[in-house]
């Protein structure tokens, strides 16, 4: 068996393309990654302007202590421009964005100070103060969004601002998704004697979805060479990427690690991990194939590990893992040496700590234990049982 992040490794060597880019409009970009710099070409603001409600002043009119009277020359709101020039013993009256009047370099609140008629009663400050300066938030010519990053609503609004109406992404990496095997059948129709409801098709949609991918579903396939052969072929010709579950054991039945040495080309090992030990990598011409284990568990903690990054470096993504914590266990967890754990955890902060406990039984087949878990305790292969109050590391789900 080799380790988790030696099969990382191999599987990310494998990637050696990127999807191809395309233009869309800022509005729909979300969740999609850059395929190029965006670099600005204009400042951000374009001018200095006013950051509350208030008067404009001259920063030499401001008394030292006392107050000062100054007459109010003119009202400003935002998007307006003021074509004069504030001189001494002046005011403007100005909304918050509007520009600041040439001559002026402070903004009074207007809870501050007291006005009657055209004069306003203005109290010892400082100068320089409420004004947001050009380009305070962006320089022309810097780069502000850099390739690879995926696009969150703030990007989105840095985009915006900039007066960019499209984007250059790459496009979302096609995943075809098959399950395999007599023993499963599809929800809302019959369900023979020992058969069971297919679950991982509907899990791994929803986790390729999240990840930035396209899912298509292709179904069930039955346990029958020439069938399974025929349906793999045909989910190749059209995604970057086939996920299969079930099928990749060590069973009579188990036709998938068969199909794929004849189909493409196959890797097959046994991942030192628990749960999702078996696994089939490989390709069917030039589409990658990841073969996952049945038990839904092990299909979706093989996915994270294994499936996702790959999506991620299809997709131009700059980081393609999710940040790991640590956080102290409140439970005894049961640990064999040699190989990595993944439990199902339920990660809370005390106040003081982040504290992890796991969800309960930790079978493979438990797939409401990922319902109740908010994320991953990673337990390395070095390590034993963990006692209760020693450090562990988590993966949360949110990240991604």
């Amino acid at each position: 068996m080799i380790s988790v992040a030696d099969a990382q490794a191999h599987i990310l060597a494998r990637v050696e393309r990127v999807a191809p880019p395309e233009v869309i409009p800022v509005v729909a970009a979300l969740g999609r990654v850059l395929a190029e710099d965006v670099r600005a070409t204009l400042d951000v603001p374009p001018t200095a302007n006013s950051a509350v409600d208030g008067y404009a002043v001259r920063g030499a009119d401001i008394p030292s202590a006392g107050t000062r009277e100054l007459t109010v020359v003119a009202e400003l709101a935002a998007g307006s421009v003021f074509d004069g020039t504030l001189g001494a013993g002046q005011a403007l009256r100005i909304m918050t964005g509007a520009p600041m009047p040439a001559g002026a370099d402070t903004v009074y609140p207007q809870e501050v100070v007291e006005r009657t008629g055209d004069r306003v009663r203005i109290p010892a400050g400082l100068a320089g103060v409420n004004v947001r300066q050009r380009g305070e938030d962006v320089r022309a010519g810097h780069v502000v969004l850099p390739a690879g990053g995926v696009l969150r609503p703030q990007e989105l609004g840095v985009a915006a601002s900039l007066g960019l109406p499209l984007l250059l992404v790459r496009q979302r990496p096609r995943v075809a998704i098959l399950s395999t095997g007599d023993e499963v059948a599809e929800p809302g129709h019959a369900r023979k004697p020992g058969q069971i409801f297919d679950s991982n098709r509907f899990s791994l949609q929803g986790l390729v979805e999240a990840a930035g991918g396209e899912a298509t579903d292709h179904g069930i396939v039955p346990d029958l060479y020439d069938v399974l052969h025929a349906r793999l072929r045909a989910a190749a010709a059209t995604a970057d990427v086939v996920l299969t579950s079930g099928g990749v054991s060590v069973g009579d039945h188990d036709l998938v690690k068969a199909v794929l040495q004849d189909a493409g080309g196959i890797d097959f090992w046994q991942v030192a991990m628990q749960p999702g030990r078996p696994l089939a990598v490989g390709r069917i011409g030039p589409t990658l194939f990841f073969g996952l284990p049945g038990n839904p568990v092990a299909s979706m903690l093989t996915f994270h590990l294994f499936v996702r990054p790959a999506l991620w470096k299809l997709a131009g993504r700059r980081e393609l893992f999710p940040p790991r914590f640590h956080a102290v266990a409140m439970e005894p967890m049961s640990k064999k040496t040699g190989r990595r754990e993944f439990k199902r955890g339920i990660l809370s902060y005390s106040g003081e700590r982040w504290e992890v406990r796991t969800t309960g039984p930790q079978g493979s087949g438990i797939l409401t234990s990922m319902t109740l878990a908010n994320c991953f305790v990673v337990i390395e292969e070095e390590r034993g049982d963990v006692a209760e109050g020693d450090t562990v590391s988590v993966e949360p789900f949110a990240a991604g």
